[in-house]
């Protein structure tokens, strides 16, 4: 039961910031003009390199709030005004297609050359912040720090609850990086544009909900005090 409502917390909590299929559109307008084998190799790498990088983060999510002294409150508020910033700025982009354009004509190249200069990009800014960015960083840290309060065994079940939700989503995230051209085929460009600015304002609104809560806690913390 444990690991059961550790998963279901981790995913609900995760997907929305991953998004697999609207990071597939900006990876998709970064990547540009290349073959399938390309994409499909690339996809491979970033997904282990998420894997990696979120494991990695949950594991010692806990010990480095520790270490730097830092209280969950503060990084829900710190890291909440970031993910809000960056969905206002996606909301009041003023010309998505013309910069779409240009990230794909930088892009354009013979496959061996773009897959070799894509592969140094795998984890920045594929991995971080493309896939992963700084309100998934928050949310591993909070729950990381939420899964260590508890006894040995439980602990050890909260986890990897919580891996098995980033390796599921890493999974979802390789699908729909392989098969972004075909994704982005059957969705028209005003559409895919119109899908990013509801997963922009989403964004907004995650930014000021994970700030409102650190914000709350301080508050109660004070008035206790």
């Amino acid at each position: 039961m444990i690991f059961l409502n550790g998963f279901l917390l981790a995913f609900s909590a995760l997907l929305p910031l991953i998004n697999p299929l609207g990071s597939a559109l900006v990876f998709m307008s970064l990547v540009g003009n290349a073959p399938p084998n390309v994409y499909m190799s690339l996809a491979r790498r970033i997904a282990v390199s998420n894997v990696i990088f979120l494991g990695t983060l949950e594991i010692v999510g806990a010990a480095i709030l520790n270490f730097f002294g830092i209280s969950l409150p503060i990084v829900q508020v710190a890291g909440g005004l970031v993910i809000a910033a960056m969905g206002w700025q996606t909301l009041n982009e003023s010309d998505a297609t013309a910069n779409e354009r240009h990230k794909r004509e930088e892009c354009d190249e013979k496959s061996e050359v773009l897959l070799e200069n894509l592969n140094q990009k795998i984890f920045y800014p594929f991995t971080f912040p493309i896939t992963s960015g700084p309100g998934t960083l928050v949310t591993m840290l909070t729950l990381s720090a939420q899964a260590s309060r508890r006894g040995l065994e439980a602990n050890l079940l909260a986890h990897c609850a919580v891996f098995a939700a980033v390796v599921v989503l890493s999974v979802a995230v390789f699908v729909c990086y392989a098969y972004a051209p075909q994704i982005t085929r059957k969705i028209s460009q005003s559409t895919a544009h119109g899908i990013l600015r509801v997963v922009a304002f989403i964004l907004l609104c995650i930014g000021v909900q994970i700030a409102w809560n650190g914000v709350s806690e301080l508050v109660r913390t004070v008035l206790k005090g």
